[in-house]
């Protein structure tokens, strides 16, 4: 019994002794601008950006994208330059935290990440006034969007789209996971972990995967403190799927090693029961979590450019009208009109 209470107290002790790092933005110092190089956040902190330009027509329309945990802007460069060539104007910035960002590796927290997020619309509405502007998260940059746009007000864009959010909460955890996550939190923030070993498949792209190894703006080593503050923005982007603006295109690859089925069906059963305006799914059979960057990415970036031009039309790929285990998406995909798709060919049942 007196070596049981030792080991509490001991852990106890631990606990209270760290604390996950959080590197935060600063206070309002400048007017924020997007550059030629960087967009200047309101703290005066520079974010690198990446922009994917029609030239030298006027684009119909705007991106602003944001990429996924140690990821970086560039994330959509692929994508970017295929929009880019229909018309389509794309950016891109290195989230706080990660690429070439101030603070590479420290979690930013919720709120700096919105906030920059909110510093980047209005900066890219400045720059291309009266044009529609969309925001695309993936992964972690889905999180960041949702939480976002359930803030009072949201951001003022024409639309979101989701590929493959990041709603991993921990209502949808094992109670055990969340557990071990906090004691290493507050135990040993600063221990770093990787993948490695753990027979996760991100993708089915396997020369894009290689080259995201060789590429020293991707961060492999992750601090402990910095997974649990993505936890929380899990966390929070889960509890505030009932308030995604609209219009809305969530997507999501039925071969996601990284974001559960579970949550993904959670995060739907939450949508909203009856959306006034445009919210779709469109669910990839083929699709893995990286949808922007796997072999058939082309054909989620035609999806995305139908969409854009009219969200209320059925998407080239059927996607939206695929019957998989998210029967419940099924109520929120016709955005407020029903359409017939045509009967897919045998051939092709398996495939998007």
């Amino acid at each position: 019994m007196r070596l049981c209470r030792n080991l509490v107290f001991a852990i106890v002790v631990l606990a209270t002794a760290c604390t996950p790092v959080v590197r935060p933005a600063g206070p309002p110092a400048s007017e924020p601008q997007l550059l030629a190089e960087a967009i200047r956040a309101d703290d005066g902190v520079l974010l690198p950006v990446h922009a994917w330009l029609p030239n030298p027509r006027k684009p119909r329309a705007v991106i602003l994208a944001l990429h996924g945990f140690n990821d970086y802007g560039n994330f959509f460069a692929a994508a970017g330059a295929w929009l880019a060539a229909r018309g389509i104007a794309s950016y891109a910035y290195d989230q706080r935290g990660f690429g070439a960002a101030p603070g590479r590796g420290y979690w930013p927290g919720m709120e700096s990440l919105t906030r920059d997020l909110r510093t980047a619309v209005a900066s890219i509405r400045s720059r291309h006034p009266g044009l529609p502007l969309y925001l695309l998260g993936e992964s972690m940059g889905g999180a960041v969007v949702i939480a976002a746009m359930a803030e009072q007000p949201p951001p003022e864009v024409d639309g979101v789209i989701l590929a493959a959010p990041a709603v991993w909460g921990r209502d949808t955890m094992w109670w055990g996971q969340a557990a071990v996550l906090w004691v290493a939190a507050h135990t040993v923030p600063g221990l770093t972990l990787t993948g490695r070993g753990l027979g996760i498949r991100p993708s089915d792209n396997v020369a894009m995967l290689r080259a995201l190894g060789r590429d020293p703006k991707v961060i492999k080593d992750t601090r402990v403190d910095a997974i649990y503050g993505l936890v929380g923005l899990m966390d929070a982007a889960l509890a505030a799927a009932a308030r995604i603006g609209e219009p809305a295109l969530i997507l999501y690859g039925e071969r996601d090693e990284l974001i559960p089925r579970e949550a993904v069906q959670t995060m739907f059963e939450r949508l909203p029961a009856e959306p006034g305006g445009c919210l779709r799914v469109a669910l990839y059979q083929d699709g893995y979590h990286m949808l922007l960057r796997d072999l058939q990415a082309e054909t989620v970036w035609t999806d995305i450019a139908a969409w854009i031009t009219d969200p209320s039309a059925p998407l080239p790929s059927g996607a939206d009208t695929r019957a998989t285990f998210a029967d419940a998406c099924r109520s929120w995909r016709q955005c407020g009109k029903v359409h017939e798709h045509p009967a897919p060919p045998a051939a092709a049942d398996a495939r998007p």
